[in-house]
């Protein structure tokens, strides 16, 4: 365990924004992480946990009270057959690109189409990451993490964990100002083959030259995914500032089916005969789930949006939100009222930040 005062958190997160800590943690190992939440907890001190950084924009201010940096390790079979699968338990601090990259390689299929997702393994289930057909949820068997409240340790299994669109049990569970539950480990479930799960995603199926749920080699998956991620900005480059980013900034909204069916007219309306088609999605439920970037783009926010900065949209793609170089997490956040106002006022639909915001709101 390493600890220090003052350190600057910028460094420590993907957008590059964020003022010093009172005191930086580092822990590398399961016991280490209880430990420094217990004594925090104890002492009725305020604790952020940070994983990879890639979802966080913390205030210029900085954080008053112990931030905690996941930095456990560790990636083990714990079972593995044609029948039941490979169960695969992740350390929350291992780097998740790095275990995709090592499922591609070993025959684990499911997660390949999260490739090039910026962070760390721990932090995928509150966050219930997905991108190009898949979810983790729809791997994941079981979570162990810290209880804050009940000061101990506990295994979630999956049908527990509360997932949903970009949501779980361990983001909606707040504990004085954070989350109750700490991400320990994950226990995923994969299928061993050497082939894809379906692709479901049109532009990646183009991309590889496939219809639409046809199974390629993980390798050909991998890549193209990465493919696809590069051509939009979404794969971390220090030297492309499109890529300073926390990836996609609002979650894509779900809305009634009714008022889908007016916003459709609302577009028809504001565009005319040309109208562009706005994407929908039909859910679960009873609603259907709209194209964020399309509503940015539409409501007049184009990509490359306030440059030359210091925050503008990204150049490959209007959903992310970038720092050019010398944002401030105050830069960031008034570029973000000011493309989540214009939306509402637009299309009277309200878009949610996926970020987390520290120490300030948006």
């Amino acid at each position: 365990m390493r600890e220090a005062d003052g350190v600057e958190l910028a460094p420590l997160t993907t957008m590059r924004v964020g003022g010093p800590a009172d005191r930086l943690v580092v822990a590398e190992s399961t016991d280490e992480i209880v430990d420094v939440v217990r004594e925090v907890d104890d002492a009725d001190e305020q604790l952020l946990v940070i994983s990879g950084g890639s979802n966080l924009v913390i205030a210029d201010d900085g954080f008053r009270g112990t931030v905690l940096r996941i930095a456990n390790s560790g990636i083990e079979v714990e079972s593995a057959d044609d029948c039941g699968g490979v169960h695969v338990r992740v350390a929350s601090g291992e780097e998740w690109d790095d275990f995709v990259a090592r499922c591609c390689v070993e025959g684990w299929s499911g997660v390949e189409g999260l490739s090039g997702i910026p962070g760390l393994a721990g932090a995928t289930p509150v966050q219930n990451v997905g991108a190009y057909g898949q979810e983790v949820a729809q791997t994941i068997a079981s979570v162990r993490v810290f209880d804050r409240q009940e000061q101990r340790v506990v295994t979630f299994a999956n049908a527990d964990c509360q997932f949903a669109y970009r949501h779980s049990l361990f983001k909606g569970t707040p504990f004085r100002g954070g989350g109750r539950y700490v991400v320990l480990d994950v226990l995923f479930a994969l299928r061993p083959t050497e082939l894809s799960q379906p692709v479901g995603y049109e532009a990646l199926a183009r991309g590889l030259g496939v219809e639409l749920g046809a199974r390629v080699p993980l390798g050909d998956a991998r890549d193209a995914v990465l493919e696809q991620r590069r051509r939009r900005g979404m794969v971390l480059d220090a030297d492309d500032h499109d890529t300073w980013s926390c990836g996609s900034f609002f979650t894509n909204p779900i809305i009634s089916g009714n008022a889908f069916e007016q916003l459709t007219l609302a577009a028809a309306d504001r565009f005319g005969a040309d109208a562009p088609p706005l994407p929908g999605w039909p859910t679960a439920g009873t609603g259907v789930k709209t194209s964020a970037a399309w509503l940015i783009q539409h409501a007049g926010f184009d990509k490359g949006f306030g440059m030359p900065g210091p925050a503008a949209l990204s150049t490959k793609h209007p959903l992310a939100i970038t720092n050019r170089g010398d944002a401030k997490a105050a830069d960031v956040a008034a570029l973000a009222r000011q493309v989540r106002d214009g939306v509402l006022e637009a299309f009277g639909v309200e878009l949610v930040n996926e970020p987390v915001f520290v120490g300030h709101e948006l």
